[in-house]
């Protein structure tokens, strides 16, 4: 079951959010959610959802343990509890991530024939585990923190919308709220319209570009010019953020409803200058999952710079890894690495100050990135990444595949992609309540809101096109 699915918009949501209203008590609350995040893993993962409940008591009780032990003064047991449970959940995702991938991997070095398991990813595994892994850590760092309560420790790894498409939520941000947080009128008001925004940003943006892009890359790209392959690489780098900062504002959205404040998961990314300003602006749970649970305990930039480096190479080699079974997320991951790096070491030599200048590079290096992340093998992601920069023919059978692929909607729909893809929106509100008041301002965006939920419900009746890329995830 996917957000932008009929099922959970006319079905799913409305019974949940309005039995949330009516039970009372935060524990009938919480244990409303509870039952309502089962259902809705156990909708697409049946038997799945028995694997994340294992996952939530194993970790339960790791915490416990830590507990117990800081309370005898017994550091190394304590430390052992977490070696143990940092093992246990690495490997519940390797082998159901990584296993085919490994394999495959041994096969072809040693020229073997080892049988690889057709084991199925279950959704959301990579999501569930890092929160799993977060409790468990916080816990052995802050031993008072450790949940008593099983079913308080269930709710925070399994909440409905985060659990598969994040963002991640560490549990020293959320702890707190399992049992003292309020709903009301404005945070609902507020958690309904940024609901609204991401499923347009799914439905409108990222369903077009999504189209456009993969009719691109299912190309033998070959045979067709660098305007055709540069149309399908920045479709796809809009569509990867829209449909995942969408499903993100529709997260935030329904954790407000429910009495949540999650953190932000985008803001902006590419209006970024510079790889570092992008990975401070894109997937912002993800950096900072990493940045505190890898990159300080490495050593952060407490060793020196060379050491400092290396320490961004490593998460950003893990952070490719995270995203999926295959060389070309290490790829796109160290892709990544690398710019950061000489970012960080030619930056301070050759100083561009140009804003616009800096920004045209950033987008640069992430459509290239996105590539290698998209394609479906390293060659793939080659040939397209040559035929971007070398690809120069202007053949007629390339001009007319993107003359007849770019109508009029499409262009219309990259245009507005790439303009709100920059904080104009925000600007916007700002100049409109100085002029207006933000009394009429609000009254407006409400009703826009009113329009954009009318014109998604009109596309998911008529569509047929509607995937989400973090399913593979």
């Amino acid at each position: 079951m996917v957000f932008s699915s009929a099922i959970f918009l006319f079905v799913f949501l409305p019974i949940v959010c309005a039995l949330y209203f009516i039970v009372p008590g935060i524990k009938g609350k919480n244990t409303l959610l509870i039952i309502a995040s089962l259902i809705f893993y156990a909708f697409g993962e049946p038997i799945y959802v028995l694997l994340m409940i294992g996952s939530i008591i194993a970790n339960y009780i790791f915490g416990l343990m830590e507990g117990r032990f800081s309370k005898a003064n017994n550091i190394a047991g304590k430390k052992i509890v977490l070696i143990i449970a940092v093992i246990c959940n690495i490997g519940v995702l390797c082998v159901f991530k990584y296993t085919a991938f490994i394999l495959e991997n041994i096969n072809y070095a040693g020229r073997l024939n080892i049988k690889i398991p057709g084991i199925a990813l279950p959704i959301g595994i990579s999501f569930f585990t890092f929160q799993a892994l977060s409790y468990v850590i916080d816990v052995y760092r802050n031993p008072e923190m450790v949940q008593k309560n099983l079913f308080n420790l269930m709710l925070y790894v399994s909440f409905f919308p985060q659990l598969i498409a994040g963002p991640i939520i560490r549990y020293n941000e959320i702890a707190k709220q399992i049992n003292n947080r309020t709903s009301s009128i404005e945070k609902t008001t507020e958690g309904i319209s940024r609901f609204i925004r991401g499923l347009t940003k799914k439905l409108i943006i990222a369903n077009a570009t999504g189209y456009m892009a993969d009719s691109i890359f299912a190309l033998k790209i070959t045979d067709y010019n660098f305007l055709v392959a540069w149309v399908g690489a920045i479709a796809y780098t809009l569509q990867i953020y829209y449909d995942f900062s969408g499903y993100s504002d529709m997260a935030i959205g329904m954790a407000k409803i429910f009495g949540f404040e999650f953190n932000e998961n985008f803001n902006h990314p590419y209006s970024a200058k510079g790889i570092k300003d992008f990975w401070r602006r894109w997937h912002i749970s993800l950096s900072l999952w990493f940045r505190e649970y890898v990159y300080i305990p490495l050593g952060g930039n407490r060793k020196g710079k060379f050491r400092c480096e290396f320490n961004k190479m490593i998460v950003f080699l893990l952070t490719g890894i995270w995203h999926g079974a295959n060389w070309t997320f290490v790829i796109w991951g160290l892709i990544h690495g690398v710019a950061n790096v000489i970012e960080d070491t030619l930056g301070s030599i050759i100083k561009i100050k140009n804003n616009i200048i800096k920004n045209i590079i950033t987008w640069i290096v992430v459509v290239c990135g996105f590539v290698m992340f998209r394609a479906d093998s390293v060659g793939l992601g080659l040939t397209m990444l040559k035929t971007m920069f070398t690809g120069f023919n202007m053949e007629v059978k390339s001009i007319s595949f993107v003359a007849g692929l770019l109508s009029p909607y499409y262009i219309f729909v990259i245009i507005m992609a790439i303009i709100f893809a920059y904080p104009l929106r925000q600007k916007l509100e700002n100049a409109i309540s100085k002029k207006i008041g933000s009394n009429i301002n609000e009254t407006i965006i409400h009703i826009a809101d009113i329009g954009l939920l009318l014109v998604c419900i009109i596309s998911l009746a008529t569509a047929t096109y509607n995937p989400f890329i973090y399913f593979r995830f």
